[in-house]
C-alpha cells in the first residue's frame, strides 16, 4: 500500500505536480491532495484510492487521470519490506 504519490501530467506545461500521502487522509477516498508547485493550500476535491498492491485514481481530471494524457509517477510504500521472502 503506497503511503505517498506524485503524479504529473507529461503533455502539457500548464499543469501541476500533484502529492498524496494516507496520513492525512488514511481512509479511502482519499481525498486530500497538494500541489506543490502552486502557493495554494491542501484541496480535498477529488477522489483517490490507495490499494493493497497500488493506486487508482476515481475521477478523470487533467492532473492525474485524463483520456489521451502521459504521466509519471512515483510511490513510496508504507512497509516495503514487511513482507518480502525474496532473497
Amino acid at each position: 500500500r503506497p503511503a505517498f504519490v506524485m503524479i504529473k501530467v507529461t503533455n502539457e506545461v500548464t499543469t501541476s505536480w500533484m502529492m498524496r500521502d494516507s496520513k492525512r487522509d488514511p481512509d479511502n477516498p482519499n481525498s486530500a491532495y497538494l500541489l506543490p508547485n502552486s502557493n495554494l493550500q491542501e484541496f480535498t476535491n477529488l477522489d483517490f484510492d490507495f490499494l493493497s498492491n497500488g493506486f487508482k485514481p476515481r475521477n478523470a481530471n487533467n492532473v492525474e487521470n485524463a483520456s489521451g494524457k502521459n504521466y509519471i509517477y512515483a510511490a513510496f510504500a508504507e512497509l516495503p519490506f514487511k513482507y518480502s521472502t525474496a532473497r
